[in-house]
C-alpha cells in the first residue's frame, strides 16, 4: 500500500516541498514562512510572514520555571545527548503547559460562527461565554497570568496584528471576552500570550488544532538554549531544587 503526502516529493538530485524546490527556498524564504507553507499549502504575504516571525518569536522562552524548562533540564543533568533532553522538555507541552493556544482558538472559532449564524454581536457572543464559564466554574484559557499583570508580548502581537490589518473578529472577540470578565469577576483578567496568539492564528485563518503546533515551534529554540547552558555551565545531576515534603504514605511495617 502507497503512502499518500501533499508535503514533500523525493527523488534523486530533486527535492519539492509543497511545490517549491527546496533550493529555492532555502536562503530566499524566511523560516516562518516555510511553516507557513507546511500549514498552510502556500506561501504567506508579507504581512503574514511578518506575524508569523512575531507569533513564533513570542514563544520561544518564558525562564527556568515553566515544566518543558524543567523537564529538559533535569534530563540534560543526568548526561544524556542535548537532542534527549530538548524532547523531554517537548513531552511535557500539553493541555496545562502550552495547550491554552489551542483551547482558547476553538472557543473564539466556535464563538465567530455562532456569532455569524446566529446574528448576535461579538459583544453579546462575550457575555455569554463568560456567562457558561462562571456557570461551570471553568476558566477561559488564554487570560489571566501566574507572573504578569499586563503580558507585554500581548500588547507587542496586537499591535502588530492591527499594524497588518490581520486582526478581525476572533482578536475583537477575544478583547471582549476580556472586558466581561473584567465586569463579572470584578478584577482584571488581561489577555495573556496564549489568548493572543490564539486569536491571531484564528484570524489568519488556521485550525484551531494547530495552536499547540505553535507554541512547539517556538519554545523548541528556548529548550535547545536551556539543555545547551545546563550541559555546559552546570556539573551533571546537581542540586536544582531544595523539595520539602511530607510522606503520606502507611506506617513503616517490622517483617522480622
Amino acid at each position: 500500500m502507497k503512502w499518500k503526502t501533499s508535503i514533500s516529493k523525493i527523488e534523486p538530485n530533486h527535492i519539492v516541498t509543497k511545490g517549491y524546490r527546496q533550493e529555492d527556498l532555502i536562503g530566499n524564504v524566511p523560516f516562518p514562512s516555510v511553516v507557513y507553507l507546511l500549514l498552510r499549502g502556500t506561501l504567506p504575504s508579507k504581512e503574514y510572514g511578518r506575524m508569523m516571525d512575531a507569533i513564533l518569536t513570542s514563544c520561544i522562552d518564558h525562564g527556568v520555571t515553566p515544566p518543558s524548562s524543567i523537564a529538559s533540564r533535569t534530563v540534560a543533568s543526568g548526561g544524556v545527548p542535548l537532542p534527549t533532553a530538548v524532547a523531554a522538555g517537548i513531552l511535557s507541552i500539553g493541555d496545562a503547559h502550552g495547550g491554552a493556544i489551542e483551547k482558547g482558538a476553538k472557543i473564539l472559532q466556535e464563538g465567530i460562527l455562532q456569532m455569524k449564524k446566529e446574528g448576535k454581536t461579538i459583544e453579546t457572543i462575550a457575555t455569554q461565554l463568560v456567562a457558561d464559564s462562571n456557570e461551570k466554574k471553568r476558566r477561559i484559557p488564554g487570560f489571566g497570568h501566574r507572573i504578569h499583570t499586563a503580558d507585554p508580548r500581548t500588547k507587542r502581537l496586537f499591535s502588530l496584528a492591527e499594524e497588518l490589518h490581520i486582526a478581525q473578529d476572533h482578536v475583537a472577540l477575544s478583547k471582549a471576552i476580556e472586558t466581561a470578565l473584567e465586569k463579572t469577576q470584578g478584577k482584571k483578567l488581561p489577555i495573556n500570550v496564549d489568548g493572543a496568539i490564539a486569536a491571531i492564528i484564528s484570524d489568519m485563518g488556521f485550525d484551531w488544532r494547530l495552536g499547540k503546533a505553535f507554541f512547539l515551534l517556538g519554545r523548541v529554540a528556548g529548550l535547545t538554549a536551556h539543555v545547551y547552558e545546563e550541559q555546559t555551565q552546570e556539573k551533571p545531576m546537581r542540586e536544582m531544587f531544595s523539595i520539602d515534603y511530607d510522606y503520606t504514605g502507611p506506617e513503616e511495617q517490622d517483617l522480622r
